[in-house]
C-alpha cells in the first residue's frame, strides 16, 4: 500500500487520538480505585505515544473514502 502524505497524517492523528484516549481511560481507573501513588501517576502520563499499527492504518484508509479526493494527479 503506497501512503500519500495525507495518509501518513491522517494515520498518526488516529494513532495520537488513540492514545490519548487510553491513556485518559487509565488515569481514569487508577483514580477511580484510589491509586494515587505518584510514581503511577507518573508512569501513566509518562507512557509513550505506541507506533503506528496495521489497525491505525486500516481506520486511516477507512476515513480517507469517506471524503472525495481534492487533489488532481497529473499524468507524468
Amino acid at each position: 500500500m503506497h501512503l500519500t502524505a495525507k495518509d501518513r497524517l491522517i494515520a498518526a492523528l488516529v494513532a495520537q487520538l488513540r492514545a490519548e484516549r487510553d491513556t485518559r481511560e487509565a488515569l481514569a481507573s487508577v483514580i477511580a480505585n484510589g491509586q494515587l501513588d505518584p510514581a503511577v501517576l507518573v508512569a501513566i502520563l509518562t507512557d509513550p505515544v505506541p507506533a503506528v499499527t496495521q489497525a491505525d492504518l486500516n481506520r486511516a484508509d477507512d476515513l480517507s473514502r469517506q471524503y472525495p479526493s481534492s487533489v488532481h494527479r497529473k499524468a507524468a
